[in-house]
């Protein structure tokens, strides 16, 4: 190759240079830094809002199996960087829905001597749900239940589009039917249900034996996981949901 050859070269990938430069300077201008491969949307407004999933312990014990189960669903959403909070329905009392309807006009539940309205505050504030049950008959606890019911009959329509998944312990058997009776809350409400590697069920009698539950454990671990990689995916996406129509009420009489 000749000098004035070598020259030319040289001269050449300058100019290279110098335009890919500028190509990636428009780049960043027109799409940040997410137009530009292998680069994150650190730009996005919504990646400074500190999100937090509610984990509600439907057991009347607080620090129980369902408990157990939460706490490592909430451990790996905190290394997710997702802030979390474990609210224990309690052992007191709670009614049942009486259908009065009062909650349409009154903006909460008319009976407000348990913590109904405390935990529907909670959950409108949550960017995720995550609901947690013993298992009682082949079924989620009738306490839990019965705030559920008067939660979601005056709230169903806020949670619409919030990520919720259900959590369920169990002894022996009876988990999935458990399981099934929790999601049906969300399914109802339009929230996305959050999935895990198999049904999200422990089992033991104590803690101890669910902590030597290591195939439930990891579920948890996975359903923790799942739900960060959703409310981070959400949260950057920022696409608004469709438009609702009307709701058609069919009684089945003619």
């Amino acid at each position: 190759m000749t000098e004035t050859q070598s020259n030319d070269t040289m001269n050449r990938r300058k100019f290279i240079k110098k335009a890919g430069a500028a190509t990636a300077g428009a780049a960043l201008l027109v799409g940040g830094l997410s137009a530009l491969p292998n680069c994150k949307n650190i730009g996005n407004t919504k990646s400074h809002k500190t999100m937090k999933v509610l984990l509600i312990n439907g057991s009347p014990h607080q620090e129980g199996c369902t408990f157990t189960a939460l706490s490592e669903v909430a451990q790996a959403l905190n290394k997710n960087l997702i802030e979390t909070e474990i609210f224990h329905i309690g052992t007191k009392p709670v009614h049942g829905c009486i259908a009065c309807h009062q909650c349409n006009q009154l903006g909460k539940c008319v009976f407000e001597d348990d913590c109904a309205n405390e935990m529907a505050q909670k959950m409108q504030a949550a960017d995720g749900i995550i609901i947690g049950s013993p298992v009682y008959y082949a079924a989620p606890n009738g306490a839990l239940c019965a705030l559920l019911d008067r939660v979601f009959f005056q709230n169903g329509g806020v949670f619409r589009g919030k990520p919720a998944a259900a959590v369920v312990s169990c002894r022996r058997g009876g988990a999935s039917a458990a399981f099934d009776r929790l999601n049906k809350y969300f399914t109802i409400s339009q929230m996305p249900v959050v999935a895990s590697q198999y049904w999200n069920a422990v089992h033991g009698n104590v803690p101890d034996d669910v902590r030597q539950d290591k195939e439930g454990l990891q579920i948890m671990r996975t359903l923790g996981n799942n739900m960060a990689w959703l409310l981070k995916n959400l949260s950057n996406a920022a696409v608004p949901m469709s438009e609702q129509e009307a709701f058609q009420r069919t009684n089945f009489i003619r």
